[in-house]
This record gives structure tokens, sequence and C-alpha cells, in this order.
């Protein structure tokens, strides 16, 4: 790379922007003394920038203190960031409901809202269910929609980079399916759309079980289980968008499908009905031999398909997340076969996050953008490449 020169009077502006913005976004308030310490600029340039992002909305000058002035005769003017100049959405959308949550642009979040929607549910069906719960989401908080700065969604199935759904099983009408586009269109800001378990491994990494881990698998464990996965604290997607699909593995050997694994009457389950799998395990834990046998058969299938995926990835952690999450038992008999058929058997723990998981990661996704967008300082975890 050439070494940047005065070339590019924009170019240096922006950086500059960038850089007084994130100094700002990292503390209460400062002064023009403190910016000028912190981001190494001139205080001429420190003024400049300060001044064109208050006209834009982005900072505002904080009223001094009663005390401080009479102390100090007149006081130094103090600027702030404003989160609440934007706001984030992040949206989870399941076989069962429709959720999202509402943050302003430091991620704090400001509500969240959650609609029920019927397994059998069209496409046009279930986007309408989500965007009238947002909507109600967005009116409770007092928030336009215009003030939305990203959206990011969390989706089942494989999700290409420009929020196309390229194949789903788990919901009617998905495959194929512009979801991003079909999105953007009601929300007018950028929609960044991901597969709902590399979602969660994001949620986990930011505010989960795996804040301390950068290398991370999340399990998001249901009859047929999906995976996400952090790669030296990024996003790993695969080159279609495909990685971490382990609900697949079962074909390899010719095995049974997943909605026969928990079956204890011989016949199927319904693949997206939880209610069903829920009571396998409520059967299982009061003693039922042919739902403790199911309940087996399960967790043999998942620790098949994690070891697979720890073998080629070598995480640090393993996060057992989704409906899954709560099983008796679950834990120990993974982390027994880990340690008997991995090299380097992982850490695993349990989902901090829970039912939450999908849509605060969603939501990690829209801040990421906005911090790619208003500070462009480091590379964010779900940048993609």
């Amino acid at each position: 790379m050439g070494r940047l020169t005065g070339g590019d009077p924009s170019l240096l502006r922006r950086i500059n922007s960038a850089v007084v913005l994130h100094a700002l976004r990292t503390v209460e308030s400062a002064t023009l003394t403190d910016l000028v310490r912190v981001t190494g600029l001139s205080r001429p340039t420190v003024e400049g920038v300060v001044e064109g992002l208050t006209d834009s909305g982005l900072v505002v000058e904080t009223p001094a203190e009663e005390g401080e002035a009479r102390r100090q005769g007149r006081p130094a003017r103090r600027f702030r960031f404003r989160a609440e100049a934007g706001h984030l959405c992040g949206i989870e959308i399941g076989p069962h409901r429709v959720s999202a949550l509402l943050s302003d642009l430091d991620g704090r979040l400001l509500g969240s809202v959650a609609r029920e929607v019927t397994v059998a549910a069209s496409a046009d069906e279930r986007l309408e269910r989500l965007r009238g719960a947002v909507a109600d989401l967005l009116k409770r908080a007092g928030v336009a929609r215009s003030s939305l700065r990203a959206v990011g969604v969390g989706s089942p199935g494989i999700v290409d980079a420009e929020g196309n759904v390229a194949l789903s099983t788990a919901l009617p009408g998905w495959t194929g399916l512009p979801l991003g586009d079909r999105l953007r269109r009601s929300f007018r800001c950028p929609v960044l759309v991901e597969n709902d378990a590399n979602t969660a491994a994001v949620a986990e990494h930011w505010q989960g079980a795996a804040t301390r881990s950068d290398d991370v698998v999340f399990v998001l464990a249901g009859l047929s289980p999906g995976a996400g996965a952090l790669i030296g604290g990024r996003l790993h997607r695969g080159f279609g968008g495909a990685a971490g699909e382990i609900g697949a593995l079962h074909l390899l050997g010719g095995e049974a499908p997943p909605e026969q694994v928990l079956s204890t009457t011989g016949e199927p389950l319904h693949p997206l009905d939880e209610e069903q799998v829920a009571r396998v395990f409520a059967l299982a834990r009061a003693g039922d031999a042919g739902a403790r046998a199911a309940e087996s058969r399960f967790i043999r299938r998942l620790v098949h398909d994690v070891t697979a995926l720890v073998l080629a990835l070598d995480p640090e952690l393993v996060v057992v997340g989704g409906w899954a999450a709560g099983l008796d038992g679950v834990l120990d008999p993974l982390r027994t076969e880990l340690a008997r058929y991995c090299l380097r058997p992982p850490l695993v723990a349990q989902s901090v996050l829970g039912e939450a998981a999908i849509a605060t990661g969603a939501l990690r996704l829209a801040l990421d953008h906005v911090e790619e967008q208003l500070f462009a300082v480091e590379s964010t975890v779900t940048a993609r490449r």
C-alpha cells in the first residue's frame, strides 16, 4: 500500500472524522484538549472535525454543570457522541416466531418484541407478521422508521452475501427467496441477512458464553442441527455461505433421518414441531424407557456431528444452544465423547443467551455495519471480505 499523503483531502477528512468520533464514543464526554491528546491531531483539525460532526447530528456539546462553572469561571466546552442519533434493529425469523430487538448506536437495548407464527405460514405471511411486529416495537419506543441506520436478520438456511436464501428446508417458500431485497424495501436502510446459527455464534461472542474466546463453534441444536463458527475472531461462512451445515452428515452413512432419531413410536417427528420434541425429552426426564432411548440416540447423533466440526476447525470452545440447550445431561456426554475422539478436546459450554441469541447476533450485525460506516478504525467480526 502507498503511504497516505495530503493529496486526497476528502479521504483525510473522513479518516480524521472517524478517529475523533471513535474517541468520543469510548468516553462519556471530552473536551477539545482531550481529543487533541487522544487522537494526536492538531487542535484546528479537531475543532473542524467536531464542528462537522455536530452539524451532522452525531456529536453534541454537553452543558457544563453549575458547580463546575462557579469554581472555574468559563469551563472548557465538552462534547459527546449522540448514540440516540440513529437506531439499529436485530431480527430473528424462525419456524414458530419472529422477534426483534431495538437499540441505539451504542448497542444499548431499547425494546424487544416477539410474535408467534405458524410453521405452515407462507413467506409473505411470515414477512408481514415480521413487519407488523417491528412497527409495534418502533411505535412503543417512540422511534421513527427513518431513524433506523441498519437492520440485521438471522434466518434459517444457506444465505449468500446479498441476502438471498439459496436453500432452506425449515420454512415454506424460503428457498430462493430474495430476503435481503424484500426487507430493504420495507426498512429503506441497509439490511444484513445471515444464517441463524452464524448470528447466534456472533451473539455468544459479543455478550454470551464466548466473550473470552475467538475460536468458537456454536451448535444450534435441533433435529437437524446447524452450526456457526468464529475463526480467529471472524465469522466463517465458507465460500457460498454453507459452512456449518452439520445436519446433513447423517447422509454420509445412510443413517436414520433426523426426524426418526427422537421418535418413540416408529413414526417420524415433524422436523419443525418443537413441542413434540419437547414432549419426548420431558418423558425421558420422567423415566420413560422409550423416550430415554430416543434421547440417547439424539445425543449420539449430536456428538457425531459436533465432533466432525471440531476435528476440522479445532475451536477453543463449543457452545450448545437452541431448544436443546436445556436438555439434562447433554453437555457431559458431549465433553466425554469429544475427549475420546478429538486430538485436542475443546471446552464445552451452554448458551448464555438462550432463545435471544439469534436476534442478539442480528443486532450485532447491524452494529458492525454502522461501526464500519462511521468509525472505520478496525475490521469487525462480521465483515464480509
